[in-house]
């Protein structure tokens, strides 16, 4: 009798430590979505990028030049022959379009904000966002898991205001490289609308920012968008004269 006491205190404090240990691998929800937002927030950026829209068995291919700074300003012009001229410029929370035929700006504002960007699976406000999740929503780790061949942590965000357009998200992150290898994003009734997955991380400036990735908007049919970044510039300087209207109509 006295040896299966000992036997099971033996095998309590071995399950006691084994959890323990678990508990000190695992990280919070806190720190995985604040390692998300160190990898893929940025003060400044600048990059050229392919945007590859594929839509109802057609290809189209838009190539385009950006720079950001904070979450503030914003400026992407299109230099593909089609889309040649196409400028976007973020500013003081406003959105502006210059179109080349009408040689017109417009403000792009309120629903319009939820429009496809030049036909691709992003919409206006996806295509200029630029904040840390950790400030718009409280995270909850739900499991772990394998996602691409790659051991994954599992979270669930709920969005702390009402004005989020996604009021949850659902994210995959890589165990060993903190990469958001794959996201979902969710309307207020529960149905989801977009789906994000990472198809490449490149080493800059110290963290690792997702260069290619794909887009589906699943309000679309047969519809997918892949994002192919060169020369990405982070945390350089950039003249104010780029986020200037004057920028935006030359």
């Amino acid at each position: 009798m006295k040896t299966n006491v000992t036997v099971w205190l033996a095998a309590a404090l071995l399950s006691a430590l084994h959890a323990q240990t678990l508990n000190a691998q695992t990280p919070s929800a806190a720190e995985l979505l604040r390692r998300v937002d160190e990898n893929e927030i940025f003060s400044t950026i600048q990059y050229e990028s392919d945007m590859i829209i594929e839509y109802q068995n057609r290809r189209y291919v838009k190539t385009l030049k950006a720079w950001a700074r904070g979450n503030s300003d914003s400026f992407i012009e299109f230099i593909n022959p089609e889309d040649y001229g196409t400028k976007y410029l973020k500013k003081n929370a406003r959105l502006y379009v210059y179109s080349p035929d009408t040689e017109e700006v417009m403000l792009i504002s309120g629903h319009m904000l939820k429009e496809s960007m030049m036909g691709s699976d992003l919409s206006y406000e996806d295509a200029i966002e630029n904040e840390k999740l950790s400030a718009r929503y409280t995270p909850v780790l739900t499991g772990s898991g394998v996602f691409n061949g790659r051991e994954v942590w599992i979270l669930e965000l709920t969005a702390k205001k009402k004005t989020e357009s996604y009021p949850t998200r659902k994210l995959w992150i890589d165990k060993e490289h903190g990469d958001l290898a794959r996201y979902e994003l969710y309307a207020l009734s529960g149905a989801k609308l977009k789906e994000f997955t990472l198809l490449r991380a490149q080493l800059i400036e110290g963290r690792r920012f997702p260069v290619e990735y794909e887009m589906r908007d699943l309000l679309r049919k047969g519809s997918k968008t892949t994002f192919v970044m060169r020369q990405v510039a982070l945390d350089q300087p950039i003249a104010d004269s780029v986020f200037s209207q004057r920028n935006l109509e030359r």
